[in-house]
């Protein structure tokens, strides 16, 4: 198949998805047929584990739409079909490449539909196909409208045989729908990658070149090495003595302050929120030093075990502020903000053990980033793969934190346990408009492709 014909047939499917239809299973099927066609007609491309692993995970996070059918499936599915799409088409180019080609194809692809070279085949005219259209369609189709219209004019009983009828369309939706789905289409099946990205895509390698390994530029023109070299050392000598202070007073709130509990949440915020910009700073101050010749040059030695002591010292700040949302959790109940500041702390954690193993393996800057684009992919299918509302609600129940009505109500997918609760605890109900059973059932009216298969196996409460 060409490119004309990818484009043309996901345009089709994308209109009679989503021609008077919500968002729902629609997305996952069309996601499916995405896949299919890059499994079907590049497979030959497959040449790693990665690309079945990419297979593997578009399909499983398409089933997770349909189940959910809300933003965290959504973005894992169009992420794993952007990144098999991507690694089957451009194998050489790094992966990181992918987010802004994606916003690049959005905004270029705008214009290059008009370029009409670039993806309508090219052909010569048949002479004799042409003399056959001609004398076989296009003149008795001409001839045929011109005496329906003068004999319409001749017979109301003969004209009322053409007309009367009416198509029931939304022309203005069908249109709309046509033309979004021909540019989604479009945009996957005939992206444009400038030429700088295949020039830079080396910028982008985990390991230094040879010449890089003996370059050792200074950052600033003003500062020789030797001077680069001992400012860097007594950056991190300071920021160490400066970050152990912070560690101290940090823990002796957090641990030996009696704080009220009506302050424990501004409190906790406003912990997390250092730590999170310090780990932010810290990796910066890392990729900042670490970023060409000092990871082989032998006189900095004790810069790297500056830096070394830096990442660890960072870690144990993060593990404190693991332990004050916990404490959080403890006090209040889970809330998605709440597993969410989890998550980037397990990140951010991850990313320094990156970093530490960066600069003892001589890596480039370049190797974070390419290291961590995986474990964020990983996050977001975590995310889109588990009843994160569900579980919430039992844990909250279990330990008898977080329970009021208006909180429960606002999760998603967590119904069931819901419903059971408050049927068992009825004096809790703060008002019985709350139920979601309105809800529920407007959504399982749904026709099938604007409905989540999660509400297709819940019984309704009555």
């Amino acid at each position: 198949m060409k490119k004309l014909h990818f484009i043309l047939a996901s345009s089709l499917v994308f209109t009679l998805l989503f021609y008077n239809e919500d968002l729902g299973l629609n997305w996952a099927i069309f996601g499916m047929m995405q896949t299919a066609l890059i499994c079907y007609f590049f497979q030959e491309k497959f040449t790693s584990r990665l690309h079945l692993i990419l297979v593997v995970t578009s399909v499983l996070s398409c089933f997770a739409f349909a189940w959910y059918a809300d933003f965290p499936s959504f973005l894992a599915m169009a992420l794993s079909i952007i990144f098999l799409q991507f690694k089957t088409q451009e194998p050489k180019l790094k992966l990181l490449q992918a987010f802004p080609l994606v916003f690049i194809n959005g905004i270029a692809s705008l214009g290059r539909i008009l370029m009409f070279s670039q993806y309508l085949p090219k052909r010569k005219v048949n002479n004799g196909f042409a003399k056959k259209l001609i004398a076989y369609f296009v003149i008795p189709i001409l001839f045929l409208g011109l005496f329906l219209i003068v004999y319409s004019f001749g017979s109301d009983h003969f004209s009322s045989l053409f007309t009367g009828y009416y198509l029931d369309l939304d022309a203005w939706q069908a249109f709309v729908l046509t033309a979004l789905g021909f540019f989604i289409s479009f945009t996957f099946w005939n992206y444009w990658i400038p030429e700088v990205c295949y020039e830079k895509n080396d910028l982008l390698d985990n390991d230094f070149k040879e010449e890089a390994k003996t370059q050792n530029q200074n950052s600033f023109s003003f500062l020789d090495i030797d001077f680069e070299r001992r400012s860097g050392e007594i950056t991190l000598f300071l920021l160490n003595a400066l970050l152990l202070i912070f560690i101290a007073t940090y823990n002796y709130e957090q641990f030996f302050e009696v704080v009220k509990k009506s302050n424990l949440s501004s409190d906790t915020h406003e912990r997390v929120t250092a730590v999170i910009l310090s780990i932010i700073m810290a990796v910066g101050v890392i990729l900042f030093y670490f970023k060409g010749g000092f990871n082989f040059d032998e006189k900095a030695k004790n810069l790297k075990k500056l830096a070394k002591i830096w990442i660890l010292l960072n870690g144990i700040l993060i593990i404190c502020a693991i332990i004050k949302n916990s404490e959080y959790v403890s006090f209040f109940g889970l809330t998605y903000k709440r597993l969410g500041v989890y998550a980037f702390l397990i990140l951010a954690i991850i990313g320094l053990v990156i970093s530490f193993i960066k600069i003892t393996k001589q890596k480039t800057n370049a190797f974070l980033f390419n290291q961590m684009i995986w474990y964020f992919y990983g996050t977001i299918l975590l995310c889109s793969f588990v009843n994160w509302g569900n579980l919430i609600t039992n844990y909250n129940i279990s330990v008898n934190k977080g329970v009021e009505q208006r909180f429960l109500r606002s999760l998603n997918f967590n119904d069931k346990a819901y419903y059971d609760y408050f049927k068992l605890h009825p004096e809790e109900v703060e008002d019985k408009y709350y139920y979601k059973e309105g809800y529920v059932k407007r959504v399982q009216n749904e026709t099938i492709l604007s409905r989540s298969l999660y509400f297709e196996f819940l019984e309704t409460n009555k």
